[in-house]
Formats: structure tokens, sequence, C-alpha cells
């Protein structure tokens, strides 16, 4: 059950948090610095008038299949080079192609015998990894790894990879417009949502606990209004169930309005109460199941609602709707990233703030 009062109380929050995850969900901004500067280091820059055959973005378990599904929606259908999305590097792998990867595990042994096998067969490889273990070890010498230089608890990685995939992407010259080498526009954007986020701040100036109340005892219904929210609505999902043991229903809100038993969940949870609903049948409510919570997640610069509305022929007016346009205003340059980024870094804080209220995130 939640706690609520905990969430108004930073020195509560605090002892609870015996492993400092708020402190390192709020490093989002510093990771990113980081990878930027060990990518400059890794010479990521020199893959520069390179024009790969194909791009793989190899996906593992963790952050990495979310900087995938940002990266991909970045380049959109429009990308001038293919983009392969896979767990693991593929038979026709070739000194024409480029592979980026990312892991938290030093020990993948599936990645590890990709990076193997792409660096033999004379792929360029930009590995995101710690430096220690088969995953490095695989590409010793023949990759350009980027090690990580803050350490966070598992899920709390996506800045850095990211980061990478973004430096990697600007080398590549694949990205209309690219982010400046330090990536410091997203850094500071970051730094502001942990700065709007820090426990000090009460519930309804915080927007991550805020997040994290509207959702508490619900089933959470996180569908993105646009390719590159679909991607961070995913990433979402996973936090909730890392940080909070929440699971949550995510995607594209056209493949949610075709959910039909989601839909009619959603309506009769605006309707109100179940008028049918025999209290003796189920006294103590132990066998219902949570009502669901509709939240709307947007990057783009139209208004979520008409998005929603021409995408699907409907609206739900009850829906929460993520679009933070106060916190980068329409037309600011890099937007959708910087929004993407943002958000993804909301739902990390709200997970956890969720996972501490009620007792889910274990003491260190």
């Amino acid at each position: 059950m939640l706690d609520d009062t905990l969430l108004a109380d930073p020195r509560a929050l605090a002892a609870l948090d015996t492993g400092g995850v708020l402190r390192s969900a709020a490093t989002a901004g510093a990771q990113v610095r980081s990878a930027a500067q060990g990518a400059a280091e890794a010479d990521v820059a020199s893959l520069a008038g390179h024009r790969p055959r194909a791009l793989v973005l190899l996906r593992r378990p963790g952050a990495s299949a979310t900087a995938a599904g940002v990266l991909t929606a970045l380049l959109g259908p429009a990308a001038p080079v293919p983009v392969v999305v896979t767990d693991s590097t593929p038979s026709w792998i070739g000194p024409l192609d480029v592979v980026v990867a990312h892991t938290a595990e030093a020990t993948d042994a599936e990645l590890a015998d990709s990076v193997l096998l792409a660096v033999r067969r004379g792929a360029e490889v930009v590995l995101s990894a710690p430096a220690d273990g088969p995953v490095a070890s695989a590409g010793a010498g023949r990759a350009r790894l980027v090690e990580p230089r803050i350490p966070v608890p598992p899920g709390l990685d996506l800045p850095r990879a990211l980061a990478v995939g973004l430096a990697t992407l600007r080398a590549l010259g694949l990205l209309d417009a690219p982010l400046d080498p330090a990536m410091d526009v997203l850094a500071d954007a970051l730094d502001a949502e942990a700065e709007r986020n820090q426990p000090g701040h009460e519930p309804f100036m915080n927007p991550a606990k805020s997040l994290a109340l509207r959702l508490a005892d619900h089933t959470p219904l996180l569908w993105g209004t646009d390719r590159l929210a679909a991607a961070v609505a995913a990433h979402g999902a996973t936090a909730l169930a890392t940080h909070a043991g929440v699971v949550a229903n995510s995607g594209d809100v056209t493949d949610g309005a075709g959910a039909t038993a989601l839909v009619r969940a959603l309506d009769r949870g605006a309707s109100g109460a179940d008028i049918f609903r025999d209290p003796f049948a189920d006294p103590d409510g132990l066998t219902e199941t949570p009502p669901v919570r509709l939240v709307l997640l947007a990057t783009g610069e139209d208004d979520p609602g008409q998005v929603t509305l021409r995408r699907t022929g409907r609206g739900w007016p009850s829906a929460d709707v993520l679009h933070p346009v106060d916190e980068v205003a329409r037309g600011t340059r890099h937007a959708a990233l910087l929004r993407a980024a943002l958000l993804a870094s909301r739902l990390d804080v709200a997970s956890v703030y969720l996972g501490l209220a009620t007792r889910t995130i274990e003491p260190a």
C-alpha cells in the first residue's frame, strides 16, 4: 500500500532511500556530460565521413532497448541508411556496417559474442559498457569503448546509453540537426528536471511526485501520441516494473485504442463507479483489479488531444497528459529530443518515489 505521507517528508524519504536511488536518478544530466566526454575520448568522432551500409543497434536488457527506440524514432522512416534493431549481431555483418551497443552488465555473454563477431568481421563498433568483463574484452583494441563514469543502480543508465548513441549518429552525419558534441543543452534540460523533482519539493510542485501519486493503486496505461513518445512510454513501463513492481501497459496510442478491453475499462472509469457491482460479493474488494489510469505522452509540437483525436477518432478527456511544452517551449531547437529525455527522467524518478512510498525498494 502507498504511504503518501512519505512523499511530503524529505527526511523520511532519505531514511528509506539508504541505497541513494533518488540521488542516482538525479544524475541524468551528469551522465550525459560524462558520456559525451567519454565518446570524445574514445574517438567516436573519427567515424565522420563514413556512410555505413547499415546501422545496427543492439538491443539488450535494460536501457539499450529504450535508447534504440528513441534513436530509431529520431531517424524516422527517411533515415539515409538502413537501421536494424536486433538482439544480436546479424550474420551478414561486415566492414561497411556500424554497430552500436550499450549495457550495464559487464558479463552479458550474448552481447560479448555479438561484439566479438562484429569486430572480427571488420565492422565499426561503438560500445558503451563497463571496462572490466567479457563484453569489453570482446572488443578490446578494436571497439570504441565508452566506460561509465557515474555508477547508478540498474535501470537508471538511459542517459548514458542515449548520449553515446547520439554521439554516434552525429559522427555519421545521420541527423539533420545534431546536438553539439558536449550535449550541454540536453544535460541542462535534465538538470532542470532533476531540480523540479527533488525530494524537498511538495508533491503539488514536484511533477514526479505528482505522477507517482496519480499512478498509485492503478494499472498505468502509458500511450505515446508520436513515435518518440511511444519509445519513452515503453521505458516508463520498464521503470515502473524495475523500481515499483508495477505492471503497466505501454505503446502507441493507436495500438492502445485497439485494445478493446482496456478501452472499456477506461470508459467505465471515466463514468464513475460500477452501479452493478455487488458489495456483498466482495466486501473487502480483495478480488478487484486496480482501476486503469491513462497517461498520454507527447513530444511533438501539436496538442496531444488533437493528435489522439486525429489518429484514433476519439479522445479521452480523463487522461493525464505529459507534454512538457512549459519546460521545453514550442519552436525550441531539438525540442522533441529534449522532451523525450525529460519525460524518461520524470518517469524514472516517479517510479523511484512510488517504489519508496510502497516499500518496494529494499534498503541497501
